[in-house]
């Protein structure tokens, strides 16, 4: 009920804009808006959502096979940390048009510029989330568990692994929502399909109420992936929890 309305207000607010801003080109109607919407829900928009979300499912696993490993070890060794902090801190602070400009140079437009592009975007936060998560592991534990001569492998599964569950699954949930943004800019910039290239194509052609459509069709994306992926993560917690 509460989104209803959420939604409700949104669109009477935009109906009000579009009477102060009566002009196509600058703010179409909710109408007209919802009218190409449907228009473009075809095969080719399909193909391109479908493009976009595996750009999107590859760049995150990217994100959590390397910036998980790369973290831990910055977290549990402070000369790791010290050496490589600065390089993840260039790839934070790097403008995304050098990125893209690099990209294009290496291999012109494709699919590997949007999937490098979003994973370099997200990396710095999966490393610096993970390094927070290891370092937030009681040390008076570990010391513990290295007088009784525990093993290795046993404190890695039990003691940080169990610490990390927290911070991967919130590595996951703030992803789920900012990937597809970082997906298609780098599309519209420098892809050869998805849905930051028909976007790119309706800014060409002036066809303002088709970027507003696909754009309500990014929102939705961005909005279900992050509710499916945190119904995921809400389950792996409490089942983490009760064991």
């Amino acid at each position: 009920m509460k989104l209803i309305l959420g939604i409700l207000f949104v669109l009477v607010l935009w109906q009000i804009l579009h009477f102060l801003f009566p002009s196509s080109l600058l703010l179409p109607s909710p109408v007209e808006t919802l009218r190409v919407f449907l228009e473009i829900m075809n095969e080719r928009t399909l193909m391109a959502l479908l493009s976009t979300v595996w750009k999107g499912i590859v760049s995150t696993g990217l994100v959590v096979l390397i910036g998980l490993p790369i973290g831990f070890l910055m977290g549990i060794n402070d000369r790791v940390y010290e050496i490589l902090r600065p390089l993840v801190t260039v790839v934070q602070a790097v403008p995304v048009v050098s990125w893209l400009a690099i990209v294009v140079f290496l291999w012109g437009i494709g699919w590997q510029g949007p999937v490098v592009i979003s994973f370099l975007s997200l990396l710095p936060v999966a490393v610096f989330t993970t390094v927070s998560g290891v370092r937030s592991v009681d040390k008076k534990l570990i010391e513990v568990m290295r007088v009784y001569k525990v093993s290795r492998l046993v404190v890695l599964k039990e003691v940080y692994l169990g610490s990390l569950w927290p911070f991967i699954l919130s590595i996951l949930e703030v992803s789920s929502g900012n990937i597809w943004k970082a997906v298609i800019m780098a599309e519209y910039l420098c892809g050869d399909r998805g849905i930051g290239v028909l976007i790119s194509w309706a800014r060409q052609y002036v066809d303002v109420p088709r970027v507003y459509a696909l754009t309500i069709l990014a929102v939705v994306l961005g909005i279900t992936s992050e509710r499916i992926v945190k119904i995921f993560t809400g389950k792996v917690w409490r089942k983490w929890r009760v064991s």
